[in-house]
């Protein structure tokens, strides 16, 4: 017989779940791959300054591949988004990888028993020079590389270059071999295998990713040079998403697009005609936020593993004949995968699961876990989310993930209504996951009810949907947040006077400008690293999204008044709720400059609010302590704005 649970008030439960625990339970695993037969993956590590281990599974545990205790660091801050940062150089252990350093942004091979060394040349000044997205030709690695010119990464230009695999490179700037530059932004190469061809994707400014590329093919001289690049697929108005040759020779280019308003995969033979594999209202890929993403993998066999789904991700394999078999996996999320011809690594994750490094073996139908999650002895205080979709005043679906609160030792009382977090992602052309998140189980623990709202604008849902927002970013965002809180209004699951909202990067936009619309709605915010001012902003930022506007918004300045009406310090007079403002002082893609607007604009009229920045911290926090001390921040506000005292 079990003790019945107690009863006391909503946001005042005495949680496990602690803001360390937050930050650092749910391992961020990425980049999976192969080296000989083990699987490995980059692990991100919070307690090490965000550094990302290259890690494997052993008889004796996880451990890390390059040598321990030198820091290396496998990642990449190419597009400031990074990219894919490593490649077995064969099938063979022995041979080693080739992957880029975080620190310095070079280009390093190791192999096993030895220490890394240097294949690319420094740059003038620290990270000047990034690289991502390897491929393997004769005695070279072929990659992107991305030459930044300014400290806040704002002039760039990008090449498929060759580095020879000697390391003459290193010493010798002139030894590497400029392949392309067909376009101001580009995915790395993808060599046909066997063949003398090579494919990768490109697109211009203003366009992104996910409005238009062009996939392009050259052919490779005997001498290793290109010749003309020529362009299967894409053009105005497709997004091509990934292109990847097939394993088995027969030199056919697979092609994720979307011609027909959703990223499907269509095979192109040598006439240069795609072909629609398995016409679906689904997506097989996501948007290209980071450079060698992958969701259709070729097999030997000539079968391919497929990610699908929508609004969720399944693993499959499609069959030449366009026949989709689904691994038998409770999964709904999969990531990051990578294949050696046969078997298919990946991290996956569902309401009941967190990040999961495993192996499916499409032969036998087997999904085995290779790297188990961490923070296993908290699940018993996680949430059970659904899926709900609202209609919003335009009549057009408005789609959400509802976190309901729960602990399994204490109940809300009875005719109370728990206050409610309305999450707002960034992107904002992205989606979030319905997922066992820890982040969200800090709050539902305490008896914080938690929405997700995948508005108009979120991948995962087809062109049409993700373009709901073009033009309308600061209108379509907020007004589909409000439709969500209301409905939970309506539904009888919350108090129209204990809302909040948060959000960060595109998601802080949308918190700020929803404080300044809906002042009666939401009586709290938490702002992280938010886009405020768009005028200054297009010459703040970056280049990957220094035009992003463009389609968000509108052409400037041609759509200079919708830049002030959509902005959120337009309506900041109206603002009359607290708000908490996180700041990493190292971020080129919303800086401190930013957030420092709306500061201006609270000031003027006395407005409470709490300004936390983190130095060493850039745009997505990857430190235990920023991101403990920001939830702790967040929870005090809550409590004081929403009416209950947190415990502790």
């Amino acid at each position: 017989m079990t003790d019945a649970p107690r009863t006391l008030p909503y946001g005042t439960w005495d949680s496990p779940v602690t803001a360390k625990d937050a930050a650092r339970g749910d391992a961020l695993l990425e980049w999976t791959g192969f080296l000989g037969p083990d699987v490995c993956w980059t692990e991100v590590l919070p307690g090490e300054d965000g550094r990302s281990g290259l890690m494997t599974a052993t008889a004796g545990g996880i451990r890390e591949v390059l040598p321990a205790g030198a820091g290396w660091d496998v990642r990449t801050r190419v597009i400031e988004y990074g990219g894919r940062p490593w490649l077995a150089l064969s099938g063979r252990a022995e041979d080693g990888i080739v992957f880029s350093h975080g620190p310095d942004q070079r280009v390093h091979r190791w192999r096993p028993g030895t220490d890394p060394v240097p294949l690319s040349p420094p740059g003038s000044w620290a990270g000047e020079l990034r690289y991502a997205d390897f491929a393997v030709r004769g005695d070279e690695v072929w990659c992107l590389r991305e030459t930044v010119t300014d400290t806040t990464a704002r002039t760039a230009a990008r090449h498929l270059v060759a580095l020879p695999l000697d390391g003459s490179a290193a010493g010798d700037p002139t030894r590497v071999r400029v392949l392309a530059a067909t376009h101001h932004f580009m995915t790395g190469p993808r060599v046909e295998p066997g063949g003398d061809r090579v494919a990768w994707l490109g697109w211009d400014h203003p366009d992104m990713p996910w409005d238009t590329t062009d996939l392009m093919v050259a052919d490779i001289r005997p001498d290793g040079t290109l010749g003309q690049a020529t362009p299967f697929m894409g053009g105005a108005g497709e997004s091509v998403t990934q292109a990847d040759w097939a394993a088995d020779g027969s030199g056919t280019l697979y092609a994720v697009s979307d011609p027909d308003g959703w990223w499907n995969v269509h095979a192109i033979g040598r006439d240069g005609h795609p072909r629609n594999l398995c016409p679906r209202a689904e997506e097989f890929g996501e948007a290209l936020w980071r450079i060698g993403l992958r969701w259709c993998l070729p097999l030997l066999d000539g079968r391919l593993a497929v990610v699908h789904g929508v609004g969720e991700r399944r693993l499959g394999v499609l069959a030449a004949d366009g026949t989709l078999t689904d691994f038998d996996d409770p999964a709904t999320e999969w990531h990051f995968a990578a294949t050696d011809g046969h078997r298919i690594a990946a991290v996956c994750s569902s309401p009941t699961r967190r990040r999961t490094v495993v192996l499916a073996d499409p032969a036998t139908g087997t999904v085995d876990v290779v790297r188990a999650p961490t923070g296993a002895r908290l699940d018993a205080y996680a949430t059970t989310p659904y899926r709900r979709t609202y209609t919003g005043d335009d009549g057009e679906p408005v789609h959400a993930h509802v976190y309901p609160p729960y602990h399994p030792e204490v109940t809300g009382p009875g005719g109370e209504l728990p206050p409610w977090l309305v999450f707002v992602h960034g992107g904002p052309t992205s989606r979030t996951h319905m997922v066992l998140n820890q982040e969200i189980g800090y709050f539902t623990s305490r008896g914080i009810g938690v929405v997700d709202v995948q508005y108009g604008g979120s991948t995962g849902y087809g062109r049409a949907y993700r373009e709901r927002l073009r033009g309308t970013w600061g209108l379509t965002d907020v007004d589909d947040c409000a439709t969500v809180a209301r409905g939970l209004v309506a539904d009888g699951l919350a108090d129209a006077g204990r809302i909040a909202v948060r959000g960060g990067s595109a998601g802080g936009w949308t918190a700020a400008a929803s404080l300044a619309a809906e002042p009666d709605l939401y009586r709290a915010a938490g702002i992280y690293y938010p886009v405020l001012d768009p005028v200054s902003w297009r010459d703040e930022t970056h280049d990957f999204e220094s035009r992003y506007l463009d389609t968000l918004i509108g052409p400037w300045p041609d759509a200079e008044d919708r830049y002030v009406k959509q902005s959120p310090l337009y309506g900041a007079e109206h603002i009359r709720a607290p708000f908490v403002l996180l700041q990493g002082l190292d971020d080129t893609v919303c800086p401190p400059a930013q957030a420092e607007r709306l500061l201006e604009a609270a000031d003027d009229r006395s407005a409470p609010y709490r300004y936390l920045t983190f130095p060493g911290e850039g745009h997505g926090f990857r430190r235990t302590a920023t991101i403990a001390d920001s939830l702790t921040a967040e929870l005090r506000l809550y409590g004081r704005a929403l009416g209950f005292a947190p415990a502790h």
